[in-house]
């Protein structure tokens, strides 16, 4: 397969899932149990979760958000200044004053303290069985995973972006587990 043709066929998935995505009830997402069991792991060492703030009909992680902040975790939302520039996670405090960013984003302040998730709820446009994620093409999230090797990254979706294969390109960096309304997707423990 060459390059141009993973280009069309992530191109057209996008465009199917988004439109899946707009048409879908969007029932509330719950913690699922291996989720919790990696919290309560680093629960007492000062963990680092990094959320967003869906966009887009992008699923709402705030229950997986709010469970880790619930056991002492700090928060930390993505902050992009441009397309090409590196994504980074600052620290964040829920109601604090958010400023607009780029693609429709609300982000921390620049002046936010940067901080290293120790895992990194992501936003997905489509995944499939073996945990390849397809997000908005910018690349942002492969990078970040690429500075940090060490962060679990868990896909946050809706089931109906679930597809049989998501093609992926040399840089595309797989996800640890995926969270859905219908639950968890994933090893049973990460």
């Amino acid at each position: 397969m060459t390059p141009a043709d993973v280009t069309a066929q992530k191109a057209a998935i996008r465009a199917a899932m988004r439109a899946a995505r707009r048409g879908f009830a969007r029932p509330p997402l719950s913690v699922p149990a291996p989720f919790t069991a990696l919290l309560d792991r680093w629960t007492g060492v000062g963990g680092v979760i990094a959320s967003y703030l869906p966009v887009s009909g992008e699923a709402d992680p705030a229950p997986l958000a709010a469970a880790a902040i619930a056991r002492g975790w700090r928060l930390a939302l993505p902050h992009v200044t441009t397309r090409a520039a590196p994504m980074r996670f600052l620290s964040w405090l829920p109601d604090a004053p958010l400023v607009p960013g780029p693609f429709g984003l609300r982000q921390p302040e620049s002046n936010a303290k940067p901080l290293d998730p120790d895992i990194i709820l992501t936003p997905l446009i489509a995944f499939d069985d073996r945990l390849a994620r397809l997000g908005q093409g910018a690349g942002h999230y492969d990078r970040a995973f690429a500075e940090l090797p060490l962060a679990r990254r868990l896909g946050i979706g809706w089931s109906i972006q679930r597809v049989p294969k998501v093609p992926v390109d040399p840089w595309d960096v797989p996800l640890h587990g995926v969270v859905t309304e219908s639950g968890w997707i994933g090893p049973d423990s990460l």
